[in-house]
């Protein structure tokens, strides 16, 4: 069961989900294609020292997709018709709820990539405070019309 739904309360319904994009998980990849690049390098140049290089790197990038995924998977957003939702988090939880009476406005940042592919990172701002950047959140307009438009 998800935290979005323990915490709902009495006749409150969710309007919106939302979730990090798919882009989360660049810097991983990134770390893989390093790793298949030195493979395919000591191979051509038959350079056994290379595959040395060729492991801790591969074993990284391996680590840093789960780290990541983990991270993906535990983050929950959620605009319900009473509040704004944000948790992430699988031992350590953090969690930060505002009600929708209490935001005063919602900031979109989405750079050119972000913008071709429908990601970016938004900020609620509320009277007094507001939530932490949500980062590389997919379809974030979408995201920002739920929760002005409620």
């Amino acid at each position: 069961m998800s935290y979005i739904r323990r915490v709902l309360l009495e006749g409150e319904q969710v309007r919106y989900t939302a979730k990090m994009h798919w882009i989360a998980y660049l810097p991983a990849l990134l770390e893989f294609v390093a790793g298949a690049a030195l493979a395919i390098v000591a191979q051509v140049w038959s350079a056994p020292g290379l595959y040395f290089l060729v492991v801790p790197v591969l074993v990284v990038a391996l680590i840093h997709f789960l780290a990541l995924w983990i991270v993906r998977w535990t983050t929950e957003i959620a605009v319900t018709d009473r509040r704004v939702i944000y948790k992430t988090g699988l031992i350590r939880r953090e969690t930060n709820e505002m009600n929708m009476d209490k935001v005063e406005s919602v900031k979109v940042d989405q750079s050119i990539l972000g913008r071709l592919l429908d990601y970016g990172d938004v900020t609620v701002l509320g009277t007094g405070a507001g939530f932490e950047p949500l980062r590389k959140i997919a379809a974030p307009i979408s995201l920002r019309n739920h929760i002005t438009g409620v």
